[in-house]
């Protein structure tokens, strides 16, 4: 997939090297930066006569002030940075948050959620919900630790023979065509013929191979360890510049209540991480 239109989201504070980084991306791969600011509306008090809250109304009127500030703030960031761009700002309902996101998200090549968001653990989960499950879009996460790219080098991809870890793979396939090392990573393999077949990761390899891709297949076992912190290690261990993995092969509810590894990959990402629903 080639990507021409980045859509950024960001909150309306602490966003600065987010879109310094995110105009880099843009930069390298010759694309759009389409960036939405996103605060969340103050939700609305209980009791008696809550609907008419001065204060209320008065919190809101200065939330929607600081974002047009922080909208205007973006735009003066980006100007001189020499990339084709826009900056816009939403202010939503919390409830509906997510699928304002997967709207704009729709118009765009891949959403990248920043390593600003982190701290707003609300807004940032709202953002990543929306873009994965109304925008038919992947998501890029990034992190503070390495910059994110869309020319990487080294890239570890998830395998679990599911839909989502096809979609992921094939999202992905120009990304690892252009990489130098691609690791097909399955954990805990089992063979068997309906899933993984007598050599699990051969299949997937074999696929990728006839694009021209050079891949080494990685069984690891667990040894007891969950599984999102094996990728992690070995992404770190292979010098991976980004994890390509597919996203919520659970429902999100079993996901959130039980844990995952999709859940606990977007919680402490180690290496940029592209999703793809």
């Amino acid at each position: 997939m080639t990507y021409k239109t980045i859509l950024l989201v960001i909150g309306a504070n602490e966003h600065e090297n987010d879109l310094t980084a995110a105009a880099d991306l843009c930069a390298a791969a010759d694309a759009h930066l389409s960036v939405l600011l996103v605060k969340l509306a103050a939700p609305p008090p209980i009791g008696d006569y809550a609907a008419m809250s001065v204060a209320w109304l008065d919190e809101r009127a200065e939330d929607m002030r600081q974002l047009d500030e922080a909208v205007e703030r973006a735009r003066a960031t980006l100007k001189g940075l020499g990339i084709s761009f826009e900056a816009n700002g939403i202010y939503c309902e919390t409830a509906w948050a997510d699928n304002d996101v997967g709207n704009r998200a729709r118009y765009a090549d891949i959403t990248l959620i920043g390593a600003s968001m982190k701290p707003d653990s609300p807004l940032r989960a709202r953002a990543i919900d929306g873009a994965l499950f109304y925008s038919a879009r992947p998501v890029l996460l990034a992190t503070n630790r390495q910059s994110v790219t869309l020319r990487p080098k080294k890239i570890l991809l998830a395998w679990n023979s599911t839909m989502e870890s096809a979609r992921a793979a094939r999202e992905a396939l120009e990304l690892m065509e252009s990489a130098e090392e691609v690791n097909v990573v399955v954990v805990d393999p089992s063979a068997a013929s309906a899933k993984n077949g007598e050599e699990p990761g051969a299949d997937v390899a074999t696929y990728l191979a006839r694009h021209g891709i050079e891949v080494t297949v990685d069984r690891l076992p667990s040894a007891g360890r969950r599984v999102e912190e094996v990728l992690n290690q070995h992404a770190i261990d292979t010098s991976a510049d980004l994890i390509v993995m597919g996203a919520y092969g659970h429902t999100r509810l079993r996901e959130r209540i039980f844990g995952g590894v999709t859940k606990a990959m977007i919680e402490a990402p180690m290496v940029p991480v592209l999703m793809v629903r």
